[in-house]
Parts: C-alpha cells; structure tokens; sequence
C-alpha cells in the first residue's frame, strides 16, 4: 500500500528479498494482499455504477475478452467471486450455500482464509429419482468448508418432493428444522441463478432433476429462472409458480431477509433469469462479466 520494492521491505524488516518474495506469497494464497489489474480500456466501472443505479445492488464487473469459450468466461468470474468472498466471510457467520454448476467452479478456486465459529450450510436438497445427490452437494460444501475452516451443514433430502404434503410433512421433523434454523441465521447466502430455456443450462436441468411435466409447468406458468431451486417470472413473482410448492429452497421472502446475498453469473445465457432475479429483490451483491453487465444495463 505503500508502494516500496522489494528490496525496500526487506531492508526495513530486515530480512532477505526472498524471505519478502515468500510472504507475499502465502499472503496473497490466504486473501490477506489482493492483487488486480485495471486495464485503461475496460469500461467495468462505469457499468458498475449503472447496474447500481438501475437494479440497487452492488455490482463486481469482470473484464472478459469477447472471443473466450463460455468455460473461460466462468472459471474468471468464478475467480473473482472466489477472491471476493474472501473478504466477505467473516467468524462468527452462518451462510447459506446453493449448489449448482457456479458453485462448484467457484468452490475450487478459493483462496485459505482461517475463521472460527463459521458454518456454511447446504440451502436446498440435491436428490432425485437418479441419484441422492450427496456427493456432488457435499463435494462443493466440503470445499468451502476446507477453505474457511468451517464447519459445514448438508440438507439431506430431494431437490423436488413428488407431493407437496410429503414436503410440508418433512420439514416438521426435528432433523429438517434444524437445519431450517441454521437457515433462518443466516448472515450470508452464495448462489447463481438458473434459466429453464438457456443455451448453456444448469445443472438442475440436465441432473434429471426435471421431467416433462415439470417443464410444461415451469412454461405454462412463465418461469424464467430460479436460485437454489425456486422458481421465478421475470417481474420476479413466484408464490403461484405450481412447482415452487416442492421444491426445497429457501422461499424468497426467506432470502430477502439474508443481509447480504451474493449471486454469481457468468453469460448472456443468464441475462433473462438474472433480471428476474433482480426483480424478486434476492441479489444485494452480483458478480457478473463484462458482456453480461453490458446487456443487463441495455435490455433492463
């Protein structure tokens, strides 16, 4: 912060140039020193001000060459995201996590960070007629765990009920509300968004987690995205969208009353379910590429 060489440093600590070299190291592995880089023709400033502006959240614009495949444009976000949470979460949090494609990206690149008392808990179920959805779940949380040193809570059940009372049957059992109340604390909750008729979907609808009647109704009913599995139009209503009333996340008048939510995009393929996202007031916090903040402040 200072601005001094290197060789500044070691003469005023006292130690080698090396020994600085490596301490800038593990600082920067642990989140303590954050490095960027502002390219003098990026607009990603001027975009975060707009999408503040117009939507009221606090927007983390990533710099994306246009020609780059959709992974690359991920894995940049993922970074960046990876890198914020670093200074978002504290000791002493509960945090919500959703699963999903995003997540999991994100959950590899994060950066050790050391808390004490945290606990990052799993937002909705993962199984479905195929698979219990355990280990691909618990594999994200488990990171996020690793890296924060924290604790980590799974919420063993499926992603869909088949029935509605089985669902409202479930959740007065003593295993499930307690993990509902470590929801109810939560100081923060991580997600992406999903859209039902993306290019590049969500895991949640390729995972088998969706037939075709689930489709039909998502249509008939206007969905255009959902975060941790509930569904929203893009006016950003939901209580009536049929599907919501088996699903197992959070409602989103649960989120709405989280203090900071942080939702991580990367694509175009996004914009629909982010706007609608945005409009269901559940984001205080997005991270997002160039491309795709240039089209939310265009088409929002």
């Amino acid at each position: 912060m200072q601005d001094k060489t290197m060789a500044a440093i070691a003469h005023e600590l006292r130690m080698s140039r090396s020994s600085v070299s490596r301490l800038l190291s593990f600082a920067r592995e642990r989140g303590i020193v954050d490095i960027r880089l502002s390219s003098p023709h990026a607009h990603g400033e001027e975009l975060e001000r707009l999408v503040d502006e117009r939507f009221g959240v606090a927007a983390h614009v990533v710099p994306v060459p246009e020609n780059v495949s959709e992974a690359d444009r991920l894995e940049r976000v993922a970074l960046t995201a990876a890198r914020l949470l670093a200074q978002f979460v504290e000791s002493n949090m509960v945090v919500g996590l959703a699963w999903g494609s995003t997540l999991s990206v994100v959950s590899r690149m994060l950066p050790k960070k050391d808390t004490h008392n945290t606990t990052f808990v799993q937002l909705n179920g993962a199984g479905n007629t195929q698979t219990t959805g355990v280990e691909y779940s618990s594999e994200i949380l488990l990171r996020f765990g690793d890296a924060f040193g924290a604790v980590v809570q799974q919420f063993p059940v499926p992603a869909f009920f088949d029935d509605p009372a089985t669902r409202d049957a479930m959740w007065r059992e003593r295993m499930t509300r307690r993990v509902l109340g470590l929801q109810a604390r939560m100081d923060m909750a991580l997600f992406s968004v999903g859209s039902p008729s993306a290019d590049v979907p969500s895991h949640v609808y390729v995972g088998g987690y969706l037939d075709e009647a689930d489709y039909a109704s998502l249509a008939e009913d206007q969905a255009v995205g959902d975060v941790a599995t509930v569904f929203f139009r893009s006016d950003g209503s939901w209580r009536d969208v049929r599907l919501n009333a088996r699903a197992t996340g959070p409602s989103i008048d649960r989120l709405r009353r989280v203090p900071r939510r942080v939702c991580i995009a990367a694509g175009q393929h996004k914009l629909r379910a982010l706007r609608g996202a945005l409009a269901a007031g559940v984001v205080t916090d997005v991270v997002l590429d160039e491309a795709l903040a240039g089209a939310l402040v265009e088409h929002g």
